[in-house]
């Protein structure tokens, strides 16, 4: 919600003022997460909310030896393709493997794999380029 997301991070209003936008919003939610957010935004920590969810899935994630993954491939795979190369990708990482799937028919073919900082590129046009630069260096 990119309306939040402004007034969480305005520096001109008070804490207390975003610790009320942020009670509104939680009406309803688990105690344990709004007293977590309300003391988040009492310490004036309410613009990066963001940043300590994503550090807390990354947490969680190591924790249960989930690795999250994007995986682009030139066409669409069928689900059984998807889940069999899934399968390989849990077997070499010893992880379960949650992906988020994209296609790009610039890769020509074959898959991009982007783990955090980590870039499998097993494309057609990746080898292409990686022959191209192999041919520069030559001359």
């Amino acid at each position: 919600m990119p309306e939040l997301r402004a007034v969480l991070r305005n520096p001109q209003l008070e804490p207390r003022v975003k610790v009320a936008v942020l009670d509104d919003l939680l009406g309803g939610a688990d105690e344990f997460v709004h007293n977590f957010l309300r003391l988040v935004a009492e310490k004036g920590r309410s613009g990066q909310i963001e940043d300590i969810a994503r550090e807390f899935d990354r947490l969680l994630a190591v924790e249960e030896r989930r690795l999250d993954v994007e995986l682009t491939t030139a066409r669409a795979l069928s689900e059984d393709e998807a889940r069999d190369l899934l399968k390989q990708i849990e077997k070499a990482s010893g992880r379960t493997v949650e992906a988020t799937r994209k296609v790009d028919p610039n890769l020509i073919g074959g898959f991009v794999l982007q783990a955090g900082s980590m870039r499998v590129d097993a494309s057609v046009r990746g080898r292409l380029e990686g022959l191209r630069q192999e041919l520069v260096k030559g001359r």
